[in-house]
């Protein structure tokens, strides 16, 4: 499942919203999320993602933003990968 998807799950979910409605396009504020909803559906996607969130970003203006910082926390917290040509130059 893709984030956009997963995100969409909470959304639909936690605030009664549809699928048609959660496109990444759509604005948070037409969909009724002030503020304060934001910072709670940065909690829903902690637990959704399994993520850390430090800071609370304040710049996410519709779903596709968040989609991206949900992609960009996932990328920073992701483990890092064995390079397989540095194994064999020190072999």
């Amino acid at each position: 499942m893709n984030t956009l998807h997963t995100l969409q799950d909470i959304l639909v979910r936690d605030y009664g919203l549809t699928r048609e409605q959660v496109v990444p396009e759509a604005v948070l504020t037409s969909l009724g999320l002030d503020s304060l909803s934001v910072l709670e559906l940065m909690f829903k996607i902690e637990d959704g993602f399994s993520l850390k969130i430090t800071d609370t970003p304040t710049d996410l203006v519709t779903v596709g933003d968040v989609v991206l910082y949900i992609d960009g926390l996932l990328a920073a917290q992701a483990p890092p990968t064995a390079d397989p040509t540095s194994a064999r130059a020190t072999m």
